[in-house]
C-alpha cells in the first residue's frame, strides 16, 4: 500500500508513483489524443462538415449517466476495501484478546505460552498468504509437535493451524489447567478467527459481476471514441486535450475501482497486510513475555 500525507496537496499533484493511474493510462491517453487530432483534421481540413446544432447535447446526457454508473462502481469497490480493513482490525483485536486471556490463565512457565505465541502468529500469517494464494509452510514458525510435517498434507493451512490451536486448548482443558468457564471465555476469540477468514474469502472469491464490469468498459470506450465527432465541431483542435482529459477521468476511476475491489493483494492501494501481521506478532511477543 502507498503511504502518503493526504494534506500535502502539491506533492500529491505532481508525484507520479508506479501505481498512479496517470502513468498506467499514459499510452492509452496518447492514443486517444492522436485519434482526436486525426478526426479534427478530417472534419476541419478535409471533409468540412456543416456545424450541427447542440453537438454536445447527447454526450452531456450520456456522460451524466456514465458518471452515475462509475460512482456506484467505485462505492461498491470501496465498500469491499473498507470491509476487508475492518475484518483485519478484528483479526488484530481478537489475537490480542486471546493472547491476553491465555497469558492470564496459563500457569507460570514459557512452554505453553511459546506454543500459543507461535500458533496465533502463524494463523495470522497463513491467512495473509492464503488470501494472496502463495502459502508457503517454510514461512511459518515451528514449535513442539507442530513442525513442517504437521502442515505438509493440508491445502488450507489456516484451518490446519486453527485445528492446532483448538487441540492445544482442549489439551489444557483435559489436563485441568483451564476449567469450563475459562474455555467458554476463550471460545469467542477462537470462533472469530474462522468467521473473519470466511468473510475475507467471501470478498476475494466474489468479484464484481462480469456483465456489469464489461458494460462499464464498453460504455467508456463508446463514449470517448465518439466524443471527437461532436467536440471537434465546437472546439476544433482543442478537442484533443479535452477528450483526453475526459478519458483520463473516466478510465482512471474504473482502474481505481478494479484495484481496490480485491484489497488483499500486493498492489499499492491494497491493505498493508504485511505491516498488520508484523504488528500482531510483535504484540504477541510482548504479551507472552510476562
Amino acid at each position: 500500500m502507498f503511504s502518503y500525507n493526504p494534506k500535502d496537496w502539491w506533492k500529491l499533484i505532481f508525484y507520479f508513483h508506479k501505481a498512479d493511474t496517470f502513468r498506467k493510462l499514459l499510452p492509452a491517453m496518447a492514443g486517444v489524443m492522436v485519434y482526436t487530432f486525426f478526426v479534427s483534421y478530417l472534419e476541419n481540413e478535409v471533409l468540412h462538415f456543416m456545424p450541427l446544432k447542440n453537438p454536445l447535447a447527447i454526450h452531456s446526457l450520456v456522460g451524466f449517466v456514465l458518471s452515475l454508473l462509475l460512482v456506484f462502481r467505485t462505492n461498491s469497490s470501496y465498500d469491499r476495501w473498507w470491509e476487508g480493513r475492518k475484518i483485519w482490525g478484528s483479526f488484530t483485536n481478537n489475537s490480542r484478546n486471546l493472547a491476553l486471556k491465555l497469558n492470564a490463565i496459563l500457569p507460570k512457565g514459557p512452554e505453553n505460552r511459546e506454543i500459543f505465541r507461535v500458533l496465533i502468529g502463524n494463523y495470522i500469517h497463513a491467512v495473509k498468504d492464503h488470501l494472496r494464494g502463495n502459502v508457503n509452510h517454510k514461512h511459518l514458525e515451528y514449535v513442539s509437535n507442530y513442525d513442517e510435517a504437521f502442515y505438509v498434507d493440508y491445502k488450507h493451512t489456516p484451518n490446519r493451524i486453527g485445528q492446532a490451536i483448538y487441540l492445544e486448548i482442549n489439551r489444557l482443558y483435559k489436563s485441568g489447567i483451564i476449567n469450563a468457564e475459562q474455555l467458554l471465555i476463550l471460545n469467542n476469540e477462537l470462533s472469530s478467527f474462522t468467521d473473519n477468514l470466511g468473510a475475507c474469502e467471501r470478498i476475494r472469491n466474489t468479484p464484481i459481476p462480469s456483465s456489469y464490469n464489461i458494460f462499464i468498459k464498453k460504455m467508456i470506450f463508446l463514449y470517448v471514441f465518439t466524443m471527437p465527432l461532436g467536440f471537434v465541431l465546437e472546439f476544433k483542435y482543442w478537442a484533443a486535450p479535452i477528450v483526453t482529459l475526459v478519458f483520463y477521468a473516466f478510465a482512471g476511476i474504473e482502474m481505481i475501482a478494479e484495484e481496490i475491489e480485491d484489497p488483499f493483494g500486493t498492489d499499492n492501494n491494497d491493505l498493508q497486510l504485511d505491516s498488520i501481521v508484523k504488528n500482531v506478532k510483535v504484540n504477541l511477543e510482548e504479551i507472552f513475555r510476562n
